[in-house]
């Protein structure tokens, strides 16, 4: 189906169940228990899970195939979110020719970036990709201030022409829209104690990430994904063999660079709010993290990777004393005390000490990622399986 092969569109069919029943799947606590504080079925969290997806799906195709790690690719994300920006304040708020605009300009910028940083491997590429983004950072921070906005950033105004839209009503402001679909509409499902909410934006967002996955599965699938995984494998004996591998990786770079920029529009779309902070050196770090943490070089790994990163960031930063206080009060005070004291320092501000030692834990135990984890989990189920349909715990050759 859809030139897929059946495994690949059993992962497809996944990602589209997971997107569309997500407001159900993380909202899984009623409302007002003590554990909806880990409900994340709000709509700018879940419209954060699915761009930042797409971010990571992008650095994949790079990192993932090729090898070659970034650490500048937050300077596209930015990019794409200023082109985003300004078509908004220009043209029209209809998201259609921002989300465009951003991958056109992002792939632009990538593609300069990418033709310098790589004539370099290894640790100088990295470091390349790092300093473009770095002076990227700088020039809208404090040197480009007429364009970006500096440290206050843009926003629209209702001043701006966008030549393509009428007048706003009198009191009216401009709000990002699909066709006149406001970004921000929801509906409200109630369902006794649960509160399900099913916002337009978070959709449009869903319905581009899985047409992105399934993008970056024909790439993984082709002839020209078998390229970059040579590149991986030994791009000196590629080299060897004749066959020059600079185009190859140079469209790798461009494409993870243009998914960057998809996703630095979509946040504008979701948020229409920009500022230097996307391009800083975290924002790089923190998509390699997501990579590495779901699985480099797999195919839904920096997708779980992102969610994962984004659901702490989100939720178990939010974790404070007062929290943990009604956790252990239960306990004797003397215990309560201790126990809050020895949590403290993992929850709240303390949040990517957690994400640290997850980290550690996984780069250690489980060099794939969490997809391998599930797969480790999957052969177990399915040795158990085997060894109770036989009762010896082995094979029995046929007669």
């Amino acid at each position: 189906m859809l030139g897929l092969t059946k495994r690949d569109t059993g992962l497809l069919i996944i990602v589209v169940l997971l997107c569309l029943f997500a407001p159900f799947i993380l909202n899984p606590f009623p409302e007002g228990s003590a554990m909806a504080q880990f409900n994340a079925g709000y709509p700018d969290l879940m419209q954060r899970l699915v761009i930042f997806g797409i971010f990571a799906i992008g650095f994949n195709i790079l990192f993932g195939l090729t090898g070659y790690l970034s650490f500048g690719h937050a300077a596209f994300l930015g990019v794409g979110s200023y082109a985003a920006i300004w078509m908004m304040k220009l043209l029209t708020m209809n998201v259609v020719p921002a989300i465009i605009i951003s991958v056109a300009v992002a792939g632009l910028f990538s593609l300069l970036v990418g033709y310098i940083s790589l004539r370099r491997s290894g640790i100088y590429f990295s470091i390349l990709t790092l300093a473009f983004a770095q002076m990227s950072y700088a020039l809208a921070y404090s040197v480009l201030t007429p364009i970006t906005g500096g440290e206050t950033g843009l926003q629209p105004k209702v001043s701006d022409p966008r030549i393509l839209d009428g007048a706003l009503a009198e009191g009216q402001s401009p709000r990002a829209n699909l066709f006149g679909l406001d970004m921000k509409a929801s509906h409200e499902l109630v369902m006794g104690d649960w509160v399900f909410t099913f916002n337009a934006g978070y959709y449009i967002a869903a319905a581009i990430m899985v047409l992105a996955f399934y993008m970056s599965i024909r790439i993984f699938r082709s002839p020209f994904g078998m390229m970059l995984r040579a590149v991986k494998s030994n791009q000196q004996r590629m080299n060897y063999t004749g066959l020059n591998s600079k185009p190859y990786t140079l469209a790798a770079f461009v494409i993870s660079g243009m998914y960057a920029g998809l996703a630095g529009g979509l946040l504008v779309a979701m948020d229409t709010q920009v500022g230097a902070e996307r391009m800083f050196w975290t924002a790089s770090g923190e998509v390699v993290i997501m990579t590495i943490l779901g699985g480099a070089g797999t195919l839904i790994g920096p997708v779980l990777g992102a969610g994962l990163i984004k659901y702490m960031e989100n939720i178990v930063s939010k974790i404070n004393k007062t929290v943990l206080e009604q956790w252990f009060a239960f306990m004797p005070d003397g215990i309560e005390d201790l126990m809050v004291t020895l949590v403290y320092p993992f929850v709240g501000k303390g949040w990517h000490l957690t994400l640290g030692l997850v980290f550690m834990l996984v780069v250690i135990f489980l060099p794939g990622g969490l997809v391998e984890g599930g797969s480790r989990v999957g052969r177990m189920f399915r040795r158990k399986k085997t060894d109770t349909d036989t009762p010896s715990g082995k094979t029995t050759p046929a007669e």
